[in-house]
C-alpha cells in the first residue's frame, strides 16, 4: 500500500482537525467583514462596537489554535504532517492577529476618516480570507487539489494587489501629508492591514506544502 493510499485511508476518519480548521477559516471571514465595515463607516460608535466584536473573535481564534495544538498532543495519527498542522494553525492565528491589530490601531490612534487605500485593502483582506476558508474546506478529502491550488493562486494575487496599494499609499503620504502625526497614524494602520494579506499568503504557502507532500 502506497503512502498516499494510507493517507487517504486515514483522512475520512479524522473528526478533529478539519472542523477546527474550517471554524478558523469562517472566523477570519467574520473578522474581515467587521474590519471592512469599520473602514467604510463614519459612525464612530459602530466602529467602536466592531472593535470589541473583533477582539472577541480574535480570542475565539486563539481558542481554536489552542484546541488544534491540544489535538496534536493527544493524537498519534494525524491527517498530514504534524509540522504542517502546527504551521497552518499558527499562520491562521497570525491573520486574525493582524486583522484585529488594524482595527485596534484605528481605535487607538483615533483615525476618524479612513483613507481610500485603507478601504481598498480592507476589501482585499476579506477577499483573501474567503479564499483561505474555501481552501481549508477542500482540505478534508484532497480530491479537489485544483480548487485548493486555485485558492492559493488567488490569495497570492490579492497579496500582490495589497502590496501595490500599500506602497503607493505610503509614497503619497510622504509626498502630500504635511502633518507628521497623521502620516504616522495612517502608515501604521495601512501597515497592519497589509500585513494581514501577507499572513494570508503564508497560509497559502503552508497549504501548497501540504499538497506537495500528500497529493
Amino acid at each position: 500500500m502506497s503512502l498516499n493510499s494510507i493517507f487517504q485511508y486515514f483522512v475520512p476518519k479524522d473528526k478533529k482537525f478539519f472542523p477546527l480548521f474550517e471554524q478558523a477559516g469562517s472566523n477570519l471571514i467574520e473578522m474581515a467583514k467587521l474590519l471592512k465595515e469599520s473602514v467604510h463607516t463614519t459612525d464612530l460608535q459602530l466602529r467602536k462596537n466592531n472593535s470589541k466584536l473583533l477582539e472577541d473573535l480574535e480570542h475565539k481564534g486563539d481558542n481554536l489554535t489552542h484546541q488544534i495544538h491540544l489535538e496534536l498532543g493527544k493524537n498519534f495519527i494525524t491527517p498530514f504532517d504534524r509540522e504542517d498542522i502546527h504551521a497552518l494553525a499558527s499562520s491562521l492565528d497570525d491573520v486574525a492577529d493582524f486583522i484585529h491589530g488594524a482595527s485596534n490601531r484605528m481605535e487607538l490612534y483615533k483615525v476618524e476618516t479612513p483613507s481610500e487605500p485603507m478601504k481598498e485593502i480592507s476589501s482585499l483582506i476579506l477577499e483573501a480570507t474567503e479564499h483561505v476558508a474555501k481552501a481549508l474546506f477542500e482540505l478534508k478529502d484532497l480530491k479537489n487539489i485544483r480548487n485548493i491550488t486555485d485558492s492559493c493562486v488567488r490569495i497570492n494575487s490579492v497579496e500582490n494587489k495589497a502590496d501595490y496599494i500599500f506602497d503607493k499609499a505610503v509614497a503619497d503620504l510622504f509626498e502630500y501629508e504635511k502633518d507628521a502625526i497623521n502620516l504616522i497614524k495612517n502608515k501604521e494602520v495601512l501597515s497592519a492591514m497589509e500585513d494581514a494579506t501577507d499572513k494570508c499568503e503564508d497560509v497559502a504557502n503552508v497549504l501548497e506544502s501540504i499538497l506537495v507532500k500528500n497529493a
